[in-house]
């Protein structure tokens, strides 16, 4: 298996003028202060033995919290024009939690860098369940709040973050919080959260705030050969992850046979969840090789894929790998742009890559550097083929929580001593500055 990668050595092409550069975050992952907010789910599923491959929790995580003016101003050095970041919905239901958000907005404004809050970033408070059809409901009271006390300031907006994986991982195959194994029985979450982001929408704009998006991770994916039970197994494989989110927020329904799957009025909450947004937010890392199933559990990408699915996650030979075991293949991101463009045409706002990044060890991280190269230029080639993008973001600015991985994992552009709570700019830290300085 190939595990490294070259770097480039050309300048990266001009993007358009407006191109929006940043760097992206969640606050779980980041904030720690644990003490000072109500309980999440992430909480109550990394409080149980063995769920968290290193045993640890987010409870200190970057202490981001504490130290948000050390982390903007590394914002502020590395030249971005904006900054992704979430909202902790169990923060903002305690006492003086919106003043810390207020605290960082005022902070990014002061420093020239636009922020870009997410609303729903998988820690959701403990005693809400996305089973539940009110936790939408509850979710757009909560936006209503969040949008009142910053909707003065803050001018570009996320309502959810990949829902996809926060249905599949955390509600289908238990591997993240809240830990449940419901298979296809989890499909009433994937509706909930995509009726919460369309409340969000409706609720957000009568805030009167604009420029509302969502993040959804997408990634092209292959069929293993082209015998057809794997082509079948991928097709499935694709409705499942890419167009059961997609259709019905840009086209106001679901993939045929999902629908009727569905809990509640589902044509009367597609008119909710189809609201119109301004830009599509796509988090991409990697394809995905899909064939058969094989009749046997595999690990796949740290999560163990049972073998009663209808499908079976295959190695991408070939091909670099992340420290983290992920497929390298920046070409793929073209792809899935061009793909989108071609099948959602009109339908399809303007695009915002709202997450892209890599798992690699080390402060001289030149694979980092190598692919993001690779990316950003695959990007480009989307553009010139007549993509609308708007923006890219990368995941991530610090080493932090990985959810189920612990503190193995490490995505940032700033190296994270977890003892001392050291920052530490990386290679690729100082590549990135460098080539959004070459962009003007």
């Amino acid at each position: 298996m190939i595990r490294r990668m070259a770097t480039q050595e050309h300048p990266i092409p001009q993007f358009p003028a407006g191109f929006l550069w940043g760097v992206s975050t969640s606050a779980h992952q980041i904030e720690g202060a644990a003490e000072l907010r109500e309980p999440s789910v992430w909480d109550a599923f990394t409080d149980v033995p063995g769920r968290v491959k290193d045993g640890s929790t987010a409870a200190v995580a970057c202490d981001h919290y504490h130290r948000y003016r050390e982390d903007v101003a590394l914002l502020s050095g590395l030249g971005v024009g904006a900054y992704r970041f979430s909202l902790s919905w169990p923060r903002v239901n305690s006492p003086g939690g919106l003043d810390f958000y207020d605290r960082l907005v005022d902070e990014l404004c002061a420093a020239g860098v636009r922020p870009v809050p997410t609303l729903f970033h998988w820690d959701l408070p403990v005693g809400l369940d996305w089973l539940e059809r009110d936790t939408a409901a509850r979710f757009a009271e909560y936006v209503s709040q969040v949008a009142e006390r910053l909707g003065d300031r803050v001018h570009k907006w996320i309502t959810l973050n990949e829902p996809a994986e926060h249905t599949l991982l955390g509600h289908a195959l238990g591997t993240h919080a809240p830990g449940r194994q419901l298979l296809f029985d989890a499909l009433p979450v994937a509706h909930h959260q995509l009726l919460a982001h369309g409340l969000a929408v409706r609720a957000l704009r009568a805030a009167g705030v604009t420029d509302l998006g969502i993040a959804n991770s997408h990634g092209p994916t292959w069929p293993a050969s082209k015998e057809p039970a794997d082509v079948e197994a991928a097709e499935f494989y694709d409705v499942l992850l890419n167009r059961l989110f997609a259709d019905p927020v840009l086209l106001g329904e679901y993939p045929a046979g999902l629908g009727e799957l569905m809990p509640g009025d589902v044509e009367a909450d597609l008119k909710v969840i189809g609201e119109p947004v301004d830009w599509y937010g796509i988090n991409y890392y990697a394809p995905t090789k899909v064939g058969a199933p094989q009749g046997e559990e595999i690990e796949f990408g740290g999560v163990t894929m049972p073998a009663e699915l209808p499908f079976s996650v295959r190695e991408i030979e070939g091909v670099p790998v992340t420290d983290f075991g992920w497929p390298v293949v920046p070409q793929a991101l073209t792809e899935l742009l061009t793909g989108f463009h071609e099948r959602y045409g009109d339908r399809l706002p303007p695009v915002v890559i709202t997450e892209n990044g890599c798992s690699y060890e080390g402060v001289d991280d030149q694979d980092r550097i190598a692919y993001l190269d690779g990316h950003i230029r695959a990007l480009h080639r989307a553009v010139e083929a007549g993509v609308d993008v708007r923006g890219y973001f990368v995941w991530s600015l610090l080493d932090n929580f990985e959810w189920a991985e612990g503190y193995a994992r490490r995505f940032g552009l700033v190296h994270m001593d977890y003892d001392t709570l050291e920052r530490t700019p990386k290679a690729s830290y100082r590549w990135y500055r460098d080539m959004l300085r070459a962009q003007g």
